[in-house]
C-alpha cells in the first residue's frame, strides 16, 4: 500500500559545504562567521609564524593583538572570502585564486592605509619590492591570497563548517558570546595601547587616568617584544 503523507527530514542531515540546517551556525549566520572569523585569527597567526622562520630561520611574535595568539586579518579575511566568494564555491580553481588575489590585496593594501591612519603606525612595508601599490601590498603577496583564497574555500571552509557545526547548539552560542567579549576587549585594549604609544612619540603627555595606566602597563618595551615590526608611520 502506498501511503501519502509528508516526507520526514533528517534531523542531521550534513552536506560539507551546506552544513546541517538543525545547527546554530548553519549556513553564513552571526555564530558561523565568527566561529571563521576566531579560526581564521589562529591559523593566520601560526602562518605568520611559519613564515617568519622560513624567510628568518626563527620565530618571532606576529600577534596582531596583545593577548592570545590572533591576527585579525586573516580572521577578517577569512569573513570576506567567505562572505564574498561562498556564490562561488563551485567554480573553477583559476576564477577562485583571481577574485581572491584582487580582495586579499586590496584587503591588505586597506588594512596599511587604517592603521596608518587610525593609530600612526605600519606593520609592513613593501616600497622596495617589485609590482608594489604604494608600499601597501604588492603582486607577490596577491598572489599568495589568492592561493590562500583558493585553499580556503575549496578545503578549509567545508572542514571548518564540519568542525563549527558539531558543537551542540547552547554550548555553541555560549563559547561565541565568552569570545567575543574577550575580543572585543583585546581589540580595545591593544588598540588604545597603540595609539598612546603614537602619541607618547609625538610628545603628547599622559593627561588622564588611562593615558597614565596604558603609560604603565604598555610600554614601548612591552609593546616592542608583540609587535617587532611596528614602526611609527
Amino acid at each position: 500500500m502506498v501511503k501519502f503523507g509528508k516526507k520526514e527530514e533528517k534531523v542531521h542531515s550534513y552536506t560539507p559545504v551546506e552544513g546541517r540546517k538543525d545547527s546554530f551556525a548553519h549556513g553564513l549566520n552571526f555564530y558561523k562567521l565568527f566561529f571563521i572569523f576566531m579560526i581564521g585569527c589562529v591559523v593566520g597567526y601560526c602562518i605568520e609564524m611559519l613564515w617568519c622562520y622560513l624567510r628568518l630561520g626563527y620565530f618571532e611574535s606576529r600577534q596582531g593583538l596583545i593577548y592570545g595568539p590572533f591576527s585579525p586579518v586573516y580572521g577578517i579575511g577569512a569573513v570576506i572570502f567567505t562572505v564574498v566568494l561562498y556564490r562561488f564555491r563551485h567554480a573553477n580553481g583559476v576564477v577562485i585564486f583571481l577574485a581572491s588575489g584582487i580582495i586579499g590585496g586590496v584587503f591588505e593594501y586597506l588594512c596599511s592605509l587604517f592603521q596608518e591612519l587610525i593609530f600612526g603606525t605600519v606593520s609592513w612595508e613593501y616600497s622596495d619590492s617589485p609590482l608594489n601599490v604604494q608600499g601597501r601590498t604588492n603582486v607577490f603577496f596577491a598572489v599568495c591570497w589568492g592561493i590562500l583564497g583558493l585553499i580556503f574555500l575549496k578545503h578549509m571552509l567545508p572542514f571548518f563548517t564540519n568542525l563549527i557545526e558539531r558543537i551542540p547548539n547552547r554550548p555553541g552560542k555560549v563559547i561565541a558570546w565568552v569570545l567575543l567579549v574577550f575580543m572585543v576587549f583585546d581589540i580595545v585594549i591593544s588598540s588604545a595601547a597603540i595609539r598612546r604609544q603614537t602619541n607618547r612619540h609625538l610628545g603628547i603627555p599622559a593627561n588622564n587616568p588611562i593615558a597614565v595606566f596604558l603609560d604603565e602597563h604598555y610600554t614601548d618595551e612591552y609593546l616592542k617584544k608583540v609587535y617587532p615590526n611596528m614602526q611609527l608611520a
